[in-house]
């Protein structure tokens, strides 16, 4: 174990719906900016539930030439554009790189969904009997293992390209996975993170079948997520895109780059319980966030802060709770401060580890905790300290970052600041 290298973070790049690019969304999260809007992609009047975390103003052709749109889905501009952002951040120059260059630099990315909303539209129009603007890429660019290899072509890099898939822990197992692969040495730079577009109108009438979407504020926007709030009744879908640059620690002092801090522990567990519901005892969300901690070398009382998943579902926000009590202990749960980045964003699915990542990074940066908004009316059953309402100044050394799937998913990160 000893021979493993270290990893840390020198890029980073956000399309958040509460704001495009680091500095917009660094300041959104801060403040506590909703970014969770009515649905104007698509009519959504006759749903039960009309409102997401939907990316307004991003220009798609910026990314993705126009004779090329129609054959890749939403979430091709969105990955390539956090990508751009996460490669500048780290100084990392795409073009005129030689090809060994290229081949030092992979890619890992995890989505929930993936083309999901792009299948649809294929769908649909098949089934309108419009066969002639069905895509010939309908097949390749409506499979998951493509999207990664539509982010390597854009930016020419040959290394590893991944996709994993896990469901709403895919991009923390994803930033994992790349985690261990630096570690041992396969590629000095890996690209990780998440991307999700879930916005359309199968998907949010499935989700709507499943009765977890919350359908009671639709007057209201802003205030429909609601983690730990005694009020929540089911989360806000979202979409969005977060992705950062893993990098040999020797490598990235090597060549000077700037860093925001060090993967230190990862751990990823499975309940076998159920394909939707988490088991009351909250014993493996608490165990996954263990196996991070103690790979990272750290007990209880070196937790700093708790990024937690948080999706403003019943069932969740509750056994979650339960979870931090068993990970930390009881008292030492109390201490820590903990914030639900869902609350201003909605929940963008497999993209939730990633973007919990970048609000994470943005924490310790800045010695200050991000609110939890919309928790007006606290949950009996949910007595941790979420931050609520308003931020909070704090240094953070040490941070967990938590996830919880479908499929009786749990993992969790280990955050350490290298300052």
């Amino acid at each position: 174990m000893n021979s493993l290298k270290r990893v840390v973070i020198t890029g980073m790049g956000c399309v958040s719906p509460n704001g495009t690019g680091n500095e917009a969304f660094c300041r959104a999260i801060l403040a506590g900016k909703s970014g969770v809007k009515r649905i104007t992609r698509f009519d959504a009047s006759g749903l039960p539930v009309q409102i997401a975390g939907e990316i307004t103003g991003f220009d798609e052709l910026a990314w993705v030439e126009k004779n090329q749109r129609k054959h890749v889905s939403r979430t091709v501009p969105l990955a390539v554009a956090a990508t751009d952002e996460a490669l500048r951040d780290a100084g990392i120059e795409s073009r005129g790189m030689s090809q060994d260059h290229q081949r030092e630099i992979g890619i890992v990315l995890g989505s929930g969904g993936g083309a999901q909303d792009y299948s649809e539209e294929q769908y649909t129009l098949w089934l309108q009997g419009k066969i002639k603007q069905v895509s010939l890429f309908s097949i390749p660019s409506g499979t998951m293992g493509t999207l990664s290899s539509e982010v390597s072509m854009r930016f020419g890099l040959r290394g590893m390209s991944h996709v994993v898939t896990t469901g709403c822990t895919s991009s923390t197992d994803a930033i994992g996975y790349a985690y261990r692969q630096i570690q041992l040495g396969q590629l000095p730079m890996i690209l990780s993170g998440g991307v999700d577009s879930p916005l359309a109108p199968g998907i949010m009438k499935g989700f709507t079948l499943m009765r977890i979407m919350t359908s009671s504020w639709n007057h209201a926007p802003e205030q429909a997520s609601r983690p730990f709030s005694a009020d929540r009744d089911g989360f806000v879908i979202a979409e969005g895109a977060w992705m950062f640059l893993l990098e040999d620690h020797e490598h990235a002092r090597a060549r000077g780059a700037k860093i925001y801090a060090e993967i230190a522990g990862y751990g990823s567990t499975c309940e076998a319980f159920h394909r939707v519901r988490l088991a009351e005892c909250g014993e493996e969300p608490a165990r996954a966030i263990q196996v991070a901690m103690q790979e990272a070398g750290i007990g209880p009382d070196n937790v700093d802060y708790v990024n937690l998943h948080g999706t403003s579902t019943q069932l969740n926000d509750r056994i979650e709770t339960r979870a931090l009590k068993l990970a930390l202990g009881e008292q030492r749960a109390r201490e820590v401060p903990m914030s639900a980045l869902k609350s201003q964003i909605g929940h963008p699915q497999g993209a939730s580890g990633a973007a919990g990542l970048a609000a994470t990074l943005v924490a310790m940066k800045h010695s200050e905790v991000p609110p939890t908004i919309n928790l007006d009316r606290p949950d009996p059953e949910c007595d941790l300290d979420y931050v609520p309402q308003a931020g909070r100044k704090k240094p953070i050394e040490h941070a967990v970052c938590n996830c919880i799937a479908f499929g009786s998913k749990n993992s969790a990160l280990l955050v350490r600041s290298m300052a």
